[in-house]
């Protein structure tokens, strides 16, 4: 196989949510495919710019509260400018509140949809424009285990993902004849700082690893494999498609 097919040499990566956890092990591993990384975040991008910069790779910041539609549109024509143009977005950015259904709060629900999913429907439109008119690219949504698992407790985090599964599936329809292609990935449970207090927890965290087939939680660069193989020529008739990276959980 020639493994130029994985390459993103030449290419501009947008990565939202890349300060820390899974976004920025994305970055770091479009990065090592050879990707500039423009990064969207309200916090810190520091951590971010070292891995992209460390492979040799060139690093943008931009400061963004997804949640605020009128934000994204104030931050868009900056985006394009880092490099003048975009060829991959992966859209990661997310919120998580844990509380039960009878009780969940409609100003938190309303916030969770807004940063998990309507800023991936915004955020895609924009770029979907820009790919058709440079003739395609790639979108990436990161979607969940939750896109087809209930939970407990997580309910507003739930609908939200569920979403981001026909979102990706709807705009893969509208979208392939311009040449771009639109896929999701459905992490497992990945230790990052945002699920610190269950992992760090042996009693939260032993069951969830005794139905993990591999037997541990995921790490942030777990992810890098299937964000560069999306974002490749090497999956270029892959459209439409949820691709779990969990270690098997969605098996049992």
């Amino acid at each position: 196989m020639n493994l130029e097919l994985f390459s993103l040499q030449g290419k501009t990566a947008l990565v939202t949510g890349c300060a820390r956890g899974i976004g920025l092990g994305i970055a770091q591993g479009l990065a090592g495919a050879g990707a500039d990384i423009i990064g969207l975040d309200l916090a810190d991008l520091s951590a971010a710019r070292e891995a992209v910069c460390g492979q040799g790779q060139r690093f943008y910041s931009v400061c963004c509260d997804v949640a605020n539609a009128d934000a994204i549109d104030a931050v868009w024509q900056q985006v394009i400018a880092c490099t003048g143009r975009l060829d991959i977005l992966v859209n990661n950015a997310g919120m998580q509140h844990r509380e039960s259904a009878y009780t969940y709060p409609t100003e938190i629900l309303d916030k969770v949809l807004a940063v998990n999913l309507r800023s991936q429907y915004l955020l895609a439109q924009k770029a979907a424009n820009q790919f058709r008119a440079q003739g395609g690219g790639r979108i990436i949504n990161i979607a969940s285990l939750f896109s087809t698992f209930g939970g407990m407790h997580v309910s507003g985090y739930t609908l939200s993902k569920h979403g981001v599964v026909g979102l990706t599936r709807a705009l893969s329809n509208e979208f392939a004849a311009d040449g771009i292609r639109v896929n999701a990935i459905a992490p497992g449970y990945i230790a990052t700082e945002l699920t610190q207090s269950i992992w760090q927890d042996p009693e939260k965290s032993r069951p969830i690893n005794e139905r993990i087939p591999a037997g541990q939680w995921g790490l942030p660069q777990d992810l890098a494999g299937a964000a560069v193989f999306l974002a490749s020529p090497a999956s270029g008739y892959i459209t439409g498609a949820v691709v779990p990276v969990d270690g098997g959980y969605s098996c049992r």
